[in-house]
């Protein structure tokens, strides 16, 4: 199906942004991905950037997470709003997107973001109805597991602060091998908005 026709189609079922089309891989300006991601967040509706939204076609964020993923050095205000994705949007292909990630080497990257949402989904009730997809996600991306170490969102640091990271970080980011200290607590949809829980449909 023509990329034109699944976005038509997408917006006239009123279909999840996983289903429009995914970008060709394509070689990123570092200096542009802060205001791409900035973008394709608050078109697929971001509250934290609801405020930068300009008018433009809305992106898969299966796109989104991985071009992130790549950057090695990112706003952490982006870096917080990449677990958002995986929790608001359901419909994504597994299988797909495990192959993306593993063709880029972000396995453990992504590994650790799916980490960080599937903890959410367990202390927000909002989101429980997304923990089932996000475990199965997470489990594909074990069986690919890169022994090496990485880092999340920001690639230059001192030794110092690689071992105080090595020290200090989660037991999600130690079982990716990764140097970060980001934790859901430091998400601002980690915990459901007062009156939300009261607003929820019955048996979510």
């Amino acid at each position: 199906m023509p990329d034109r026709v699944k976005r038509c189609a997408t917006s006239l079922f009123g279909l999840p942004p996983t289903c429009l089309p995914l970008s060709a891989p394509r070689a990123t300006d570092p200096t542009a991905v802060d205001l791409e991601l900035e973008q394709g967040l608050a078109r697929l509706g971001y509250p934290g950037l609801a405020y930068r939204k300009k008018p433009g076609a809305r992106r898969n964020p299966v796109d989104l997470l991985l071009m992130a993923l790549s950057a090695d050095d990112l706003d952490p205000r982006l870096m917080e709003a990449l677990p958002w994705l995986l929790l608001s949007f359901d419909g994504y292909n597994c299988e797909e997107f495990v192959a993306r990630a593993k063709s880029l080497d972000l396995q453990n990257r992504l590994g650790f973001t799916v980490a960080l949402a599937r903890r959410v989904a367990v202390r927000n009730p909002v989101y429980r109805n997304r923990l089932d997809e996000l475990q199965r996600l997470e489990q594909s991306l074990e069986r690919s597991r890169l022994a090496r170490e990485d880092t999340y969102g920001r690639r230059e640091m001192s030794e110092r602060m690689r071992t105080w990271l090595r020290e200090h970080r989660s037991q999600e980011a130690e079982h990716w091998n990764l140097l970060s200290d980001f934790k859901p607590e430091h998400l601002p949809y980690d915990r459901p908005n007062p009156g939300t829980l009261a607003q929820l449909p019955e048996g979510r």
